[in-house]
């Protein structure tokens, strides 16, 4: 092989794979799709490429688990801030829905947070029956319906009024939404609303602003609950149990001690404090306490 017709070091690994049971290949000029197979069971998630050249391994970030489990997976590469919104994505998935492919797996399983929740919810009508897990999920970037959403202000040039648009619209096959959000936060609250469906299921992941999807990785319980939604067990219910571990996350616990603070609630300050040093060993936590009922302990 011509050296300039050698693929890039970060692919090497996932064309290794694709040669055993799977495949890579470019979409265009801006996306790549990677897909291992393994059981009769997917998994399909959306990434920034950037992201998983920073990654040792130069693969998905739940290749690991898909591949412990026994999953296949398929997973969306995006080079920049495309929103997956491009022609031959939209051609690729089409192809699959055309060919009958998603509907050959048992389960199906959309995951994605933010702009990659929007792809994957967007994208999950092409496998009636399949269940989203959307962490933050944006519902649309189009002026018209969420010009309030000032984050994104590169991608807004996007166009979000042809196919595969609405994010919430494409969900209409789907059998369940799961749909992980800082109700407190608010566009994450209003792109939700966007999503009020009467298939899709609102988890509240409170004063996790933009880091409800590094929230739940820090407590360990992403992985739980893509397992738990590939087995058909997630619930609200289980979502409640794996959410009390936030008692213990340093994150959640400095951000509701910041938010008391701002608002001037002096006693419960106090109280996260006692609570939060009683349990764990907390430098800061017992500063603030000593700071405010001068006790040092």
């Amino acid at each position: 092989m011509d050296k300039a017709d050698m693929p890039p070091d970060w692919q090497r690994a996932m064309l290794a794979i694709a040669e055993g049971d799977g495949d890579f290949l470019p979409l265009g000029d801006r996306h790549y799709a990677f897909f291992a197979e393994e059981r009769p069971v997917l998994l399909v998630t959306f990434e920034d490429a950037a992201a998983l050249r920073e990654r040792e391994d130069n693969l998905p970030e739940h290749f690991a688990l898909a591949k412990a489990r026994g999953w296949s997976l398929l997973t969306i590469l995006a080079e920049g801030e495309t929103w997956w919104r491009d022609q031959a994505v939209f051609r690729y998935f089409d192809r699959l829905a055309d060919d009958g492919f998603l509907e050959d797996f048992d389960r199906v399983i959309f995951y994605g947070a933010g702009p990659a929740g929007y792809a994957a919810a967007a994208f999950s009508i092409t496998a009636p029956g399949a269940e989203l897990v959307l962490v933050a999920p944006r519902a649309t970037l189009d002026p018209a319906r969420a010009g309030w959403d000032e984050r994104h202000r590169i991608a807004r040039r996007i166009n979000f009024r042809n196919r595969y648009g609405f994010a919430p619209d494409m969900t209409e096959s789907a059998a369940r939404v799961w749909l992980i959000h800082d109700p407190l936060h608010r566009p994450d609250a209003m792109h939700a609303s966007l999503f009020h469906r009467t298939w899709v299921t609102p988890l509240h992941a409170r004063y996790t602003a933009e880091g409800t999807e590094d929230t739940l990785r820090e407590m360990r319980v992403l992985d739980r609950i893509l397992e738990a939604a590939m087995d058909g067990k997630f619930s609200a219910s289980f979502f409640a149990w794996l959410w009390r571990g936030r008692r213990s996350n340093g994150s959640y616990l400095r951000a509701i001690l910041a938010a008391a603070r701002l608002t001037g609630h002096r006693k419960r300050e106090i109280m996260i404090c006692r609570s939060v040093t009683s349990r764990l060993n907390a430098p800061r936590f017992a500063r603030r306490l000593a700071e405010l009922t001068g006790e040092t302990g």
